[in-house]
């Protein structure tokens, strides 16, 4: 079954102009955060997966209020996940099977990431994503503000020459097995030009010829054996960074195996990091947290109409109460500092060092 093409698909779902400008300055913001030229610290949170649409509205619409209210200490962005990697098989995401059934009617799937992508730049929150297949980019990029390079896909070609050719940041994951330098080799790939076979935006095959990507930085998720969110690691991933050459912010994922999965330590993890970001160490930008309206997860059942819009359908994630607590006490922890002087540095190094 063939598919429309991007370009048909983006103009029956075009940005109006106030949409894109949001866009723009989103990753304006971004570039900034990751200079150090803005002092706050960013904060990406969202479901592990989207799957039902207006339960990621409704998070959106709670997550912008509380951006408001920490705009002077935080920058929010929301996780809206739609495609999920798989060590083995399962639910490949709402881009791939929108209908939860195992129908994969993937034509829908485009569509209604599309307009949910839409509805979120309408409201000005800024989407955060992971790029998984290279294929299905091309239906989204013009809409996201931050991307990510997952963790099994780090270390790939593919995705280092995809990232190359995006034109907003992207994060690089340490692998599974907790390699780091897969993802500093992907972030410095990346920052170069590339020249390489994709899909234009009438779907045919084409030589795309990219700039390189200056906005790429480095994201610590744990492995399967340990996490790596403790200041130890954290100067370690630093010191690799500045012999590799890399000067990159980074930014610390509380889920996957930095918590082993435990939904319920992702709250200690967000406030050692944030307990080193007050300690004011340039190199961290801040954290993910991967966070629903209700907490915990739910098996995908055959019943579809059993299944609930407000609980994750993938890994667990800490509820939204928990999720609002903790990054009104960033704030307020880090309103005091700001007030002070700006903690904000150059990327990569530690405090002496940046002095």
């Amino acid at each position: 079954m063939s598919l429309p093409s991007p370009r048909i698909v983006k103009t029956l779902y075009g940005p109006c102009p106030t949409m894109r400008d949001h866009i723009a300055k989103a990753r304006r913001s971004l570039h900034a955060l990751l200079s150090g030229q803005d002092p706050r610290i960013a904060i990406v949170s969202g479901p592990c997966s989207i799957h039902h649409i207006d339960s990621a509205i409704e998070y959106a619409h709670r997550l912008k209020c509380l951006s408001k209210k920490v705009e002077k200490t935080c920058w929010l962005a929301m996780r809206v996940y739609i495609e999920k990697p798989r060590s083995i098989s399962g639910w490949k995401g709402f881009l791939y099977d929108p209908h939860l059934d195992g129908s994969y009617d993937l034509q829908e799937g485009i569509v209604q990431s599309r307009k949910l992508f839409l509805e979120l730049a309408k409201m000005e929150v800024p989407i955060a994503m992971e790029f998984l297949d290279p294929l299905a980019s091309g239906y989204v990029d013009d809409l996201v503000s931050w991307g990510f390079i997952g963790a099994r896909t780090s270390a790939s070609q593919i995705h280092r020459q995809l990232a190359s050719s995006l034109e907003m940041p992207v994060g690089f994951k340490n692998s599974v097995d907790g390699n780091i330098e897969h993802a500093i080799f992907g972030a410095l790939s990346a920052q170069s030009p590339h020249t390489f076979f994709s899909v234009d935006t009438d779907g045919m095959l084409c030589e795309t010829q990219s700039q390189g990507n200056p906005d790429t930085h480095i994201v610590l998720r744990g492995s399967d054996l340990r996490s790596n969110y403790d200041s130890s690691s954290i100067r370690t991933t630093s010191t690799l960074q500045r012999k590799l050459h890399l000067n990159s912010r980074i930014l610390v994922d509380c889920s996957h195996g930095n918590s082993r999965k435990n939904h319920l330590k992702q709250p200690e993890i967000f406030q050692s990091v944030l307990e080193q970001i007050l300690e004011k160490d340039p190199s961290l930008l801040g954290m993910m947290l991967e966070s629903h309206l209700e907490a915990g997860h739910q098996r995908l059942s055959e019943d579809v109409s059993s299944v609930r819009g407000s609980v994750s359908i993938t890994d667990p994630c800490i509820g939204w109460e928990s999720t609002e607590e903790l990054v009104l006490s960033a704030d307020e922890l880090l309103s005091s500092l700001l007030s002070g002087s700006s903690f904000g540095g150059s990327a990569g190094g530690s405090s002496e060092e940046s002095s």
